[in-house]
């Protein structure tokens, strides 16, 4: 049975009240605080039907309503507006962010940012290689048989490497070994270079082709098979703040799951492009999840999606607020990096 207006208003009124007082709501509460329009009674028959149809709850302790997971993702699907950012928070946005000298430095200030602005946990992806293009590959000269490979990608990470040579190499060599593969390689994207870095291999001269060899086989071990992901995470305190109704008495469980960056990923690095998920209770596949609620998005230059970001937090959250946040950090971010 879908809700009427009215319902939903006295449903939104509950989930507003809650998450700014922590408390359990009644229908006088409700009465004195919102304009409804109706009587104590009438609000009371609309809290009972709330309840009957699983959007609302009553905890053991208490005579008053808190809503159910299924009370949020209706009052997240309904939400009409977004808050928007003031321009003070807009400011501070800016002017944190854009002090940043180089990615470390933008995802340890984006990861704090959105942990201050949004008093949740926050949980930033650097940049997925998977998702990058060579920006720059240089060959530095440790020795006259081994080099120092670093690849830059478009995003700003950086990669190095050994490369052991098969024999010594003159430095004009390793001067055209340079040229050829910036030529062959920047510009594309990680995940199609393996047959332009075979196509080097087959089309180098007699001479350098034992040490393209070589630096093929280091090439796409750097490109192609070694993606550590990365993950920052900064706010954990937070979680503290809450009351007594949260988490389910135990943050423990939460903390465990935290811990580990393979779950990270999986709740902040799997996002569409320029689509806001947020998942309430019961829909995070995690277990150890199950009683907290995550808002996260997809962040890069333009219309290129490079990795995502979000925050984590109790049920009870500020969605509104939340929403915008994020979306808001993320296109700072993506802005930052289309600059750069």
């Amino acid at each position: 049975m879908g809700l009427d207006d009215r319902k939903l208003a006295v449903l939104r009124a509950i989930v507003e009240d809650y998450v700014a007082t922590q408390e359990p709501v009644g229908s006088k509460a409700l009465v004195e605080r919102h304009q409804l329009g109706v009587s104590p009674a009438t609000v009371r028959n609309d809290m009972a039907v709330l309840e009957e149809e699983g959007y609302i709850r009553q905890p053991h302790t208490s005579a008053g309503r808190v809503p159910t997971d299924r009370g949020y993702r209706l009052f997240v699907d309904r939400l009409s507006r977004v808050k928007p950012l003031s321009p003070a928070e807009r400011r501070a946005i800016e002017r944190f962010l854009f002090g940043a000298v180089d990615l470390d430095d933008v995802v340890h200030r984006t990861v704090r940012l959105l942990a201050q602005l949004t008093r949740q946990v926050a949980v930033v992806q650097y940049p997925s290689l998977a998702r990058s293009s060579v920006r720059h590959l240089e060959l530095v000269p440790i020795s006259t048989t081994r080099l120092m490979l670093v690849m830059i990608a478009d995003t700003g990470r950086v990669e190095q490497r050994l490369v052991e040579l098969p024999g010594p190499i003159p430095a004009d060599d390793v001067t055209d070994l340079r040229r050829l593969v910036n030529e062959k390689l920047v510009g594309t994207r990680l995940s199609e270079t393996p047959p332009l870095v075979q196509a080097l291999v087959d089309e180098a001269t007699a001479e350098l082709r034992p040490a393209m060899t070589t630096l093929s086989t280091v090439l796409l071990e750097t490109l192609v098979e070694r993606h550590e992901e990365r993950i920052a995470l900064a706010g954990t305190a937070n979680l503290t703040r809450g009351g007594l109704l949260d988490f389910q008495g135990s943050l423990r469980p939460i903390l465990e799951a935290l811990e580990e960056e393979v779950v990270l990923l999986k709740l902040i690095g799997e996002v569409e492009p320029s689509a806001m998920r947020v998942r309430i209770g019961d829909e995070n596949e995690i277990d150890n999840l199950r009683s907290t609620s995550v808002v996260s998005t997809g962040y890069g230059p333009g219309a290129t999606i490079v990795g995502g970001l979000g925050v984590l937090g109790p049920t009870r959250m500020d969605y509104p607020g939340t929403i915008a946040t994020v979306r808001a950090v993320a296109r700072y971010v993506g802005d930052l990096l289309a600059q750069n």
